[in-house]
């Protein structure tokens, strides 16, 4: 039942032996022998391996997708700072290694030269360019109209700052991470891509031409982008809460499935931002007239876009309730924003990273997916993990063969999220974060580690249900508590005890074998910290 990762050598040497035996061609035996931790172990590790390899060690710059001549993205940055900071909590690299990388690429957006040229500059006024040379570190020319970006600049901003709190020794290269991640932040001249009369964030800016007439307003992944704006002392926004107040006077609230939430139809918009920052329990304005927080809202986008697949009105191949996921990502016909509901682009291409970077707001329908895939679908995967997408409506039958920085991000930080929480808890703790949300006019803002967490023991769907041979049980528990999970036949009768001892908060799972048992419908019962909750099961043999 322990989640982290370090306490379980031997899946990790499990997961690296099947990456091996992936990327040489005997996929199909090795997938017979792992199961769901494994399966995430290995999504994992393969992931880290994308963030390590597919970088340029002198610069510490990250190829956008892994290709030859690719340029850095530096969102993919940000992904990847935290995902060696991920690396080095499961053994897949040491502390020093990854703290020369880490080092290496602060030195490198910390010395690159910023200006308003339109070439050899790496940013201007703190921010950064979307892409850049993988070699000079400086604005990608072979690309027309490559923007000064304050989204990509935020989520670069969120992997550094992140590696602040996770690197926070007192050896040299340590403290010198930690004031370079202070400078970096506070060099950001946020008022400069402020709209001056809706206080919104613009989306960029040009050396040829100045500002994108486009401002961040409306649910999207620039939430992260606000808060890391709001949390600034040195450059402030002008009117912070009235930032805040204009970037979600842009929410369009729909029901669908029986669903209600703010609605962005590609899932990444429900995923980046939560990636850091922990918004269980918390609520903004917006979210407090609706009696729900941000968290539930994804929630409920992940299960609503589960439902409309199932339903699949526009008929695509493949589609079920263990094969699913839209959002932003490669396609037969190129990159595209792919979501669903509403029908986005919806061509029947599906993207792993969709439902796996949803793994902490629903595991019960999450991880079946992931776990679906590596068993049935070896072409999908290679060294990194599962490619970018895949489309079985496409004659023939479409494989990426590409993986993606951004699309590789949520799958190594939300399922580490799911297992430890360790993400989140660095995160939730900068005083930078806590001050931002406080400027956002959130309440339940805990300030303590961890964040806020669930306020009473929850026992989620079985999966899957009905089953012929096990199944498995997720529950969130609110604190460190007793727990008892047990199972019961429809006389009251017990016929297993899965879990009986203290656990820690947060995400925890058991499997309830069914051999020997008759078919028909059992309770299972979870019962913590005066809380019990039930969920029905049905056995066929």
């Amino acid at each position: 039942m322990n989640r982290i990762p370090h306490q379980r050598p031997l899946h990790r040497v499990i997961a690296f032996a099947v990456l091996l035996a992936a990327s040489v061609g005997f996929a199909t035996a090795a997938r017979a022998a792992i199961g769901v931790e494994e399966v995430q172990d290995s999504l994992q590790a393969s992931a880290f391996r994308y963030f390590w390899y597919q970088a340029n060690p002198a610069n510490g710059l990250i190829r956008d997708r892994s290709q030859v001549g690719s340029p850095c993205s530096v969102a993919a940055v940000g992904f990847g700072l935290t995902a060696i900071c991920i690396g080095v909590d499961h053994g897949y690299v040491s502390r020093a290694d990854a703290r020369a990388r880490v080092l290496t690429t602060l030195q490198t957006f910390w010395n690159g030269p910023q200006g308003p040229d339109i070439n050899g500059m790496i940013g201007y006024h703190g921010f950064f360019y979307h892409f850049l040379d993988m070699s000079t570190a400086t604005r990608f020319t072979t690309w027309s109209n490559v923007e000064l970006s304050t989204i990509d600049t935020g989520l670069l901003l969120a992997g550094i700052m992140d590696a602040k709190q996770f690197f926070d020794t007192s050896d040299p290269d340590e403290v010198q991470i930690r004031t370079l991640a202070d400078q970096i932040y506070q060099r950001v001249d946020w008022p400069f891509l402020q709209a001056g009369t809706s206080k919104r964030i613009l989306h960029g800016w040009l050396p040829e031409s100045g500002y994108l007439p486009y401002e961040w307003t409306g649910y999207c992944e620039a939430m992260i982008l606000y808060l890391l704006a709001l949390g600034s002392d040195s450059h402030p926004l002008a009117s912070p809460l009235s930032a805040w107040t204009s970037w979600a006077g842009g929410y369009s609230w729909q029901t669908w499935y029986g669903y209600s939430y703010v609605n962005f139809p590609p899932l990444f918009g429900h995923q980046y931002s939560h990636c850091w920052v922990d918004f269980r329990g918390m609520q903004d304005a917006s979210m407090r007239n609706r009696g729900i927080d941000y968290f539930i809202n994804s929630q409920r986008a992940t299960r609503a876009q589960q439902a409309y697949c199932v339903a699949n009105p526009s008929g695509r191949v493949g589609y079920a309730a263990n094969q699913w996921g839209l959002t932003a990502g490669d396609g037969p016909g190129g990159y595209n924003a792919r979501g669903a509901p509403p029908a986005q682009n919806d061509d029947g291409t599906i993207a792993p990273t969709a439902a796996i970077g949803s793994i902490p707001f629903a595991p019960d329908i999450c991880i079946p997916v992931a776990q679906n895939l590596y068993d049935n679908y070896p072409l999908l995967w290679g060294p990194y993990g599962f490619k970018d997408g895949f489309n079985l409506t496409s004659n023939p039958d479409w494989y990426d063969t590409d993986w993606l920085g951004i699309d590789e991000g949520p799958i190594i930080i939300m399922i580490e999220n799911y297992r430890t929480q360790k993400v989140w808890k660095r995160f939730m703790n900068l005083p930078e974060i806590q001050l931002a949300l406080v400027r956002a006019g959130f309440t339940g803002v805990t300030g303590v580690e961890g964040g806020a967490i669930a306020r009473k023991a929850e026992l989620r769907p079985a999966a899957p249900n009905p089953f012929s041979t096990e199944t498995t049980l997720y529950y969130e528990l609110p604190r460190e508590a007793p727990v008892r999970l047990r199972v019961f036949d429809v006389t009251g009768r017990e016929v297993a005890l899965l879990v009986d001892t203290v656990q820690s908060a947060g995400f925890h799972h058991a499997t309830f074998a069914a051999r020997g048992l008759q078919s028909g419908v059992y309770r299972a019962r979870l019962e913590c910290a005066g809380t019990i909750a039930e969920r029905t099961i049905v056995h066929l043999r």
